[in-house]
């Protein structure tokens, strides 16, 4: 027998697809501009007579800015939208950034290191709106471990890999030349941000109503389907929701639950610091290790970390997809991660300490592991935040900055006053109790009275 054939309707566009590249791309240049200053300390040492204390001072007026202006700014993205704030902040820093070469003093270094803190605030609280705007929940922690963990900490090795390495390394340029060169590509990476990026699926001149289903069905408890993310920065907001209102809905509890996350962002951020600031300047000093090699070897943690962001974000969600328990996968994954780094740093001094190359692969799974619970983070802030996800995300990096503050000027004057030894020993701690922290997170609790209750768990 014949039957007729079903109807078929249009074929959803991929333009959410656009939009992943444009965020990998947006993380990427943030930790390959970001990584370039600890490539450049042992240069300034040389010609500009530092110490590592000193160098300290500078990350710390980096981190500074970059924790009192991430809530205000984190405020402003949710209120505004992502589309123009992340863009006009793309090309803050990239300008800030080719600032640090041209300071003709260590005033306007100082200056340069607290604009580029200022440009690179909320960045990735924006990222975060993006990613619950643009992506159904079923596969959202697996998009952030991509976009949030993976590309960051390739942008980081890259930084290795491609200034240090590559431009310096072996073609010879000056340090000076090559963040120019890294800028200027920053600035092209800002405007294609502009020109192809929209607040919301449904805003999106080349979306077809099919995509937008797809994005929205998906995960049908959205609030994503309620502007503001359907507002555009242009337009007028069909419903947004006053400052005093989102204050005004907040418990206790969910207060409290924020702060316990707050905690465990703010250890996980004073033992990454010594990544993200000190592995180049421990090669060069304590071991002896030039630009190539220096290159290399710093390299590998961050392609750890890079790793250890993928695994964790398709963790998590197979965890939830199996088990159904959303804080029992995501704390499950931040306790055994972040444990298991601490352990791996400790075997790492213990044993291999005097071997820069072992070490440095050791180093590789401590970021591995470390990481992998950074989707877990991720995770937790979209699910709590709801609405106000950017501001929540936002938040938490501003007391996570706390721990930015502070781990340069501790890091700095260990390594002066003591040993590069205690450096990773305070490191190794501060993953333990990193570890013990997620005990005390609870992704199931909304930041607002009367958000839409957990999404289910969904195969992915």
């Amino acid at each position: 027998m014949n039957h007729a054939a079903e109807p078929v309707g249009p074929q959803p566009t991929n333009v959410r697809w656009t939009v992943f590249v444009l965020c990998c791309g947006s993380s990427w240049f943030l930790y390959l501009h970001r990584y370039t200053f600890a490539l450049i300390k042992p240069s300034l040492i040389r010609e500009w007579g530092l110490d590592e204390a000193e160098l300290g001072l500078l990350d710390s007026a980096f981190s500074l800015c970059y924790s009192v202006f991430q809530f205000p700014l984190g405020l402003l993205a949710d209120f505004s939208g992502a589309h123009l704030f992340l863009g006009g902040m793309i090309l803050l820093w990239s300008v800030a950034l080719g600032l640090h070469a041209w300071a003709p003093s260590l005033k306007v270094l100082q200056l340069a290191r607290a604009l580029f803190g200022l440009g690179q605030a909320a960045a990735f609280a924006s990222v975060a709106r993006i990613t619950r705007t643009w992506f159904p929940g079923s596969v959202r922690t697996t998009v952030q471990g991509w976009v949030g963990v993976f590309f960051g900490r390739m942008g980081g090795m890259s930084a290795n890999l491609l200034f240090a390495l590559l431009l310096v390394g072996v073609i010879g340029f000056g340090w000076r030349t090559a963040i120019y060169l890294f800028a200027v590509a920053g600035l092209i990476h800002g405007l294609a941000f502009l020109f192809l990026f929209r607040n919301s699926p449904r805003k999106h001149p080349r979306v077809n109503t099919a995509e937008a289903d797809l994005i929205e069905e998906v995960a049908p408890h959205s609030p994503d389907r309620d502007a503001p993310e359907s507002t555009t920065a242009n337009e007028p907001p069909r419903k947004r929701m006053a400052l005093g209102e989102m204050f005004g809905r907040m418990s206790l509890r969910s207060i409290l639950n924020l702060l316990c996350l707050n905690l465990q962002s703010m250890l996980s951020t004073i033992a990454d610091n010594i990544f993200s600031n000190w592995i180049p300047l421990f090669l060069a000093v304590e071991h002896g290790l030039k630009f190539k090699e220096m290159g290399i070897y710093s390299a590998l943690p961050l392609l750890g970390g890079a790793l250890g962001g993928v695994t964790g974000g398709w963790l998590n969600d197979r965890l939830i997809s199996k088990t159904g328990n959303r804080r029992f996968a995501r704390s499950s994954v931040g306790l055994v991660g972040k444990g298991l780094a601490g352990l791996l740093i400790f075997t790492a001094l213990t044993f291999y300490y005097d071997d820069p190359y072992v070490f440095c692969t050791f180093l590789f799974f401590v970021k591995f592991f470390g990481d992998w619970s950074l989707a877990s983070g991720w995770g937790t802030v979209t699910e709590i935040g709801g609405k106000a996800t950017a501001s929540v995300f936002a938040f938490n990096n501003s007391v996570a900055g706390i721990g930015a503050i502070i781990a340069p000027v501790m890091y700095g004057f260990l390594a002066r006053d003591y040993s590069w030894k205690a450096v990773f020993i305070v490191a190794g701690v501060a993953y333990f109790c990193c570890a013990a922290s997620w005990l005390l997170v609870n992704c199931t609790i909304p930041i607002l009275r009367g958000e839409p209750d957990q999404p289910p768990a969904v195969d992915v």
